[in-house]
């Protein structure tokens, strides 16, 4: 939106100078309003989408807010009009919704950044981020993050997520290796019956495990 804004504006100086100099007269001028008008309906119609195009994971804007698609089903009964049953996920707050669409109805998709960033430390309740590219440290709200914060390792790289240069939530690795720091001994024969017991992580993270894992094993 920002950049968009930009290119208006510079849209709008550039057609005042030609209309002073008149070197080039009325008729570029009104040229170049058409591309304003069309330069920004068109934004507006590339960031509106149908609902029988919606995708899991996929954010919106609805209700002012953020909204991610966890779920959905287009329906047709046998009588009536086709509808789309979804469920939505506040990105902010984590609150869960059911909300029904009609067929075709438009909604507006979110435009988000991606930014590669990486975890330096916690601080209180906030995760200290640092930019790959500016190296600029920025506090993320542990929350944005969830149950992924028990997973998150100093000097991890994450994607954030941003809108409106406002981040948003952190999206961790699919995969991470930790560390085993506290889980009881194997007992003579478990390992052979097979079975689980709880181990703590570096992270304060506690999972089960085999029962052959130990203490300083990573996993």
């Amino acid at each position: 939106l920002c950049e968009i804004a930009v290119v208006n504006f510079l849209i709008i100086i550039f057609t005042n100078f030609l209309y002073k100099c008149k070197k080039i007269g009325l008729k570029v001028s009104l040229v170049l309003i058409f591309m304003l008008i069309s330069n920004t309906s068109d934004y507006e119609e590339k960031s509106m989408i149908s609902v029988n195009d919606l995708k899991t994971g996929l954010t919106l804007e609805l209700d002012n807010g953020l909204w991610s698609v966890v779920e959905f089903l287009h329906v047709k009964p046998g009588k009536g009009a086709a509808f789309v049953r979804s469920k939505l996920k506040n990105v902010e707050t984590g609150q869960v919704v059911e909300k029904t669409f009609r067929a075709g109805e438009k909604v507006s998709k979110a435009i988000l950044d991606r930014r590669e960033m990486q975890y330096l430390y916690k601080e209180g309740n906030d995760l200290i981020m640092m930019d790959l590219e500016s190296y600029e440290q920025l506090p993320v709200p542990s929350d944005r993050v969830g149950d992924g914060v028990k997973y998150l390792k100093e000097n991890m790289n994450v994607q954030i997520l941003l809108h409106d240069s406002k981040i948003i939530g952190i999206d961790l690795p699919n995969f991470v290796e930790l560390e085993v720091v506290d889980t009881p001994p194997a007992e003579k024969g478990n390992t052979a019956q097979g079975g689980t017991k709880p181990a703590t992580l570096e992270t304060g993270a506690v999972v089960q495990v085999p029962f052959f894992i130990n203490n300083g094993e990573m996993i």
